[in-house]
């Protein structure tokens, strides 16, 4: 289990990590989301042991990651644009690898790497981004570490890769229950793969949980009325977002859905309709919502 615990983390003048809380659970999958600037790539440096925080705890099964390389053993994190030498080939760097983590499976990297198709006698220098990103792949499937971070996991693949990545990842969670944890643009691509999640913005974590509980807990309501009716007449329900144009009213609640609708009922609509949410509208309804608040 990972427990960060009232995190902070400024350069210079600036917060970017501002009391950050946060709880993941073995064996999940997690997608971390945020717009630009929000402290996403900070989170996961400080998560990794990378950089120390200026005060709070990152632990892992309760022990601190920072300074103690037998935590950062059961850590791996595939950046969005890796480093490697001139001259690193997939040997060169498999070797790397495997004398920091005692758990590496050669034959499974080698495998994976023909899986791939990756030429084996090019530098990695010369590959493309997705060849790169399949690489580190085979990578981590190799180390299985218990710990796996991956950030814009989707970048440079194409849609065969990405469906082969996802069916990969899944296997490494059920057969070493393996803790991933993915920051990502693409949330459409978290969604297919994820089962928590959480928001951050201005360095702290907005919104987490379970993902299909919290698209349960979200509603898209359509009504329409016989007369005019007025926004305030909605107030109870505290919408995330409401528009209303005469008689028909959309708006985004959350709430029990057996709840909502008898208090809607109330209000004698002639028409209720409730349409599900998906990640990226629980994201910008969320974060729209924030926004407003500030107002």
């Amino acid at each position: 289990m990972i427990q960060i615990n009232h995190l902070y983390k400024s350069f210079g003048n600036k917060d970017i990590i501002n009391d950050l809380n946060l709880t993941i659970d073995d064996g999940c999958i997690f997608g971390l989301i945020g717009p630009n600037g929000c402290g996403k790539t900070t989170l996961l440096t400080l998560m990794n042991g990378v950089l120390k925080a200026d005060q709070g705890t990152v632990l892992y099964d309760n022990e601190e990651v920072y300074d103690t390389p037998c935590v950062k053993q059961k850590i791996l994190l595939i950046n969005d644009d890796p480093y490697y030498h001139s001259g690193e080939t997939i040997a060169s760097l498999k070797d790397f690898y495997q004398s920091w983590y005692p758990t590496f499976n050669e034959a499974r990297y080698y495998d994976c790497i023909d899986t791939f198709e990756l030429p084996r006698n090019k530098t990695i220098k010369n590959f493309s981004k997705g060849m790169k990103r399949q690489t580190l792949l085979a990578i981590a499937i190799a180390a299985h570490p218990k710990y796996l971070f991956l950030d814009e996991a989707f970048d440079g693949l194409d849609p065969l890769k990405r469906l082969t990545f996802k069916r990969i990842l899944t296997d490494l969670v059920s057969e070493h229950q393996t803790t991933v944890i993915i920051s990502s643009h693409n949330l459409r691509e978290l969604e297919d793969i994820c089962d928590h999640y959480g928001i951050i913005d201005d360095g702290k974590i907005l919104e987490s949980g379970d993902l299909d509980t919290s698209k349960e807990n979200m509603h898209k309501i359509q009504l329409a009325f016989n007369t005019e009716v007025k926004e305030e007449q909605f107030e109870s329900f505290h919408p995330l977002y409401i528009h209303i144009s005469g008689k028909v009213v959309n708006m985004v609640v959350k709430g029990d859905i057996d709840v909502l609708s008898k208090q809607l009922d109330a209000l004698h609509p002639l028409m209720t309709d409730f349409l599900p949410v998906n990640l990226e509208e629980l994201f910008i309804y969320e974060m729209e919502h924030k926004e407003e608040e500030k107002c």
